[in-house]
């Protein structure tokens, strides 16, 4: 959870169907995509950017010994400091099948504030 409080950019609460930590200011939780709370305004209103969006595919040869793969998510602040880290998923690879991995960060502005995104 974070360490800002209720009512500030940041301050995070725990989704009631799913309990993945969320921002408090989510109407509609981003992992199960279930409402976490009605609002007047629909949330793909408030004015939002995406600042980085990463996709790849791994594709196992169709010969071959099986593969495993970890997803593992870090997070650091801008001293450089791991500040989260998660193993997303999990799973195998037989030859001949293949994974889609997305990674997309969205940035928000709760409250009419304005966002600006930085594509690299």
């Amino acid at each position: 959870m974070s360490s800002a409080r209720p009512g500030t950019a940041g301050a995070t609460r725990v989704c009631p169907h799913c309990k993945t930590t969320i921002l408090e200011s989510a109407a509609v939780c981003p992992g199960c995509k279930h409402h976490v709370r009605f609002e007047a305004t629909d949330q793909n209103a408030l004015e939002k950017s995406s600042a980085l969006r990463v996709e790849g595919v791994i594709r196992h040869p169709p010969d071959g010994d099986p593969w495993e793969y970890s997803v593992v998510l870090t997070i650091r602040n801008d001293r450089g400091e791991e500040t989260a880290r998660q193993v997303v998923g999990v799973g195998g690879l037989r030859p001949g099948e293949q994974r889609t991995f997305t990674l997309d960060v969205e940035m928000f502005a709760p409250k009419g504030g304005k966002t600006s995104s930085s594509r690299h």
